[in-house]
C-alpha cells in the first residue's frame, strides 16, 4: 500500500506539519497532496479526501485517517519501528496526556500567535490570556527535558508523538520570540535544528499564497 498525506499551506498549517514531520523524521515514504486553504474551492477539494473537509488526512490505500493525533497514533501502530510512544507504561500515560493537552488546549496562544514560517522573528504585544499558555508550555518542556536529558534532546529522550505535537508550538516560540526558561529554549533550538522541520519551513517560505487572517 502507498501512503498519501493531504496537507494545507506549509506556511500556515500547523496541524498538517505534525504527521508530516513524523513521517519525514522516520523516513517513511509517502506522497504529498497540498491543498491551499481558505480559497473558494478549498472545502470542495478537501471533501474529496476528508469527511470533515479539513487537513490533514492520511490515505493508506482505501483507508482514510483524519485528525493529526489520530494519524500519529495510526502511524505508530502501522510502523512500530518508530516507537511513537515511550516504552514505559507510566511514561506512555504521561506522553498521551501531553499530546491530548496540546491537541485540545493552548487556545489563546494559537489565536494570537498563528504559525507563519515567513514571519521575521520578533516579539509582539500579546494579551494577558496568552501568558498562562506560554508559562505552562515552558514548564512542560523544562520538566520533561530535565527528566530525560540523558537519553536525548527530545521531551522523552528520543523523538516521539509528543514532539510531533509540540513542534509547531516551538516554531511559534521562535517566530514571536516568546520568553521562556533556558531548558525550554533549548528545546525550541532542538526543533529548529531538525532537518525535517527546516525542510518544511523552507518550503513554506516559498509558497505564494497569503492568508490575511494569519498575517
Amino acid at each position: 500500500m502507498s501512503l498519501s498525506l493531504v496537507i494545507g499551506n506549509k506556511n500556515y498549517s500547523s496541524w498538517s506539519l505534525r504527521p508530516w514531520l513524523f513521517l519525514k523524521y522516520h523516513d517513511i515514504e509517502f506522497s504529498e497532496i497540498r491543498i491551499p486553504l481558505y480559497r473558494e474551492d478549498s472545502k470542495d477539494k478537501l471533501l474529496q479526501y476528508s469527511p470533515t473537509g479539513k487537513v490533514p488526512v492520511l490515505l493508506d490505500g482505501e483507508l482514510k485517517v483524519w485528525d493529526s493525533l489520530a494519524i500519529l497514533e495510526y502511524l505508530a501502530e502501522r510502523f512500530p519501528q518508530t516507537q511513537g510512544w515511550p516504552d514505559d507504561f507510566a511514561e506512555r500515560a504521561a506522553a498521551r496526556s501531553l499530546a491530548a493537552e496540546m491537541h485540545s488546549g493552548f487556545t489563546a496562544l494559537r489565536t494570537y500567535c498563528g504559525m507563519n514560517c515567513k514571519r521575521t522573528p520578533k516579539a509582539k504585544q500579546l494579551p494577558e490570556a496568552v501568558h498562562p499558555d506560554i508559562e505552562r508550555i515552558g514548564e512542560i518542556w523544562q520538566h520533561y527535558r530535565q527528566l530525560h536529558r540523558q537519553y536525548g534532546p527530545w521531551l522523552f529522550g528520543r523523538f516521539t508523538i509528543v514532539d510531533a505535537m509540540f513542534a509547531p508550538v516551538a516554531l511559534r516560540f521562535h517566530s514571536y520570540q516568546l520568553e521562556t526558561n533556558k531548558e525550554a529554549q533549548a528545546y525550541v533550538d532542538t526543533v529548529l535544528a531538525c532537518p525535517a522541520v527546516t525542510a518544511w519551513m523552507e518550503a513554506g517560505k516559498l509558497e505564494s499564497e497569503v492568508i490575511t487572517a494569519f498575517e
